[in-house]
């Protein structure tokens, strides 16, 4: 019975461990995929800050799109444990990420104001990108 009593106990460690294995990759995975969509959503504005030709409405829709894209993955992640305070600046950190962009940064570069735009992009707005990035690696790990 003792034998039969350890293989049991043995399995239920087993099977904790594959789930804990399988969790933590899996949060590793979502991260590393919602970091490469930042990216993306990044690239969309840099096409636009850098190419004065590259701020009509196809583009403003790639902008949009793509952090919306961005907003609807965060939006179905949950929060690792023990990582909550994290994940919840992840989410205030790219909300405002966001509006701005979209409230200030794209209205400026409609508007041809390249110097004021180059700023907000190169201040606040790097500042934020650079807090997401280092956000998804820990909440990843």
């Amino acid at each position: 019975m003792t034998r039969i009593h350890n293989i049991g106990r043995l399995t239920a460690v087993l099977a904790i461990l594959v789930f804990v294995v399988t969790a933590t990759a899996s949060y590793a995975a979502g991260f590393g995929d919602l970091k490469a969509k930042i990216g993306e959503a990044r690239d969309t504005i840099v096409v636009m800050v850098k190419n004065k030709d590259k701020r009509g409405p196809d583009q403003q829709k790639l902008v949009k799109d793509s952090a919306n894209a961005v907003s609807e993955m965060l939006g179905k992640m949950k929060a690792p444990a023990g990582k909550e305070a994290q994940f919840k600046e992840l989410n205030e950190t790219w909300a405002a990420f966001k509006k701005t962009r979209e409230n200030d940064l794209v209205p400026m570069l409609i508007a041809g104001k390249q110097e004021d735009a180059d700023r907000l992009a190169g201040g606040i707005q790097k500042e934020r990108f650079g807090k997401i990035m280092a956000l998804c690696d820990e909440l990843a790990k």
